[in-house]
């Protein structure tokens, strides 16, 4: 069921609904509210253009994320692959040890 909360952002109150918790959604409208505050602040830029920054701000740092996360998804398949390789080879010492006490 979808929660409900009403937030601010720069000044204006907007109503978000959701799956996730109204603390998390107060978050997100938070991390909008100051990167748009922030861009705001130089004076250069109206509500809509900081707006617009902001999304794109916000955008960059999904990506970036995404590609750090890939990055360590794929580091991680490295030494699961190469904890599988050393298991492997384990059982494969314990199989000639066994042989060879066996023949001692």
């Amino acid at each position: 069921m979808a929660n409900r909360i009403t937030v601010s952002i720069c000044g204006d109150e907007y109503t978000l609904m959701a799956d996730e918790s109204p603390s998390y959604m107060q978050r997100v409208a938070s991390m909008v509210d100051t990167q748009m505050d922030s861009i705001m602040s130089t004076g250069r830029f109206s509500r809509v253009e900081a707006a617009v920054l902001a999304a794109a701000n916000l955008a960059d740092e999904l990506l970036k994320q995404q590609s750090t996360a890939e990055n360590l998804r794929s580091q991680l398949k490295g030494y699961l692959d190469e904890a599988n390789k050393a298991k492997t080879e384990l059982s494969e010492c314990k199989r000639e040890l066994l042989k060879l006490q066996k023949k001692g």
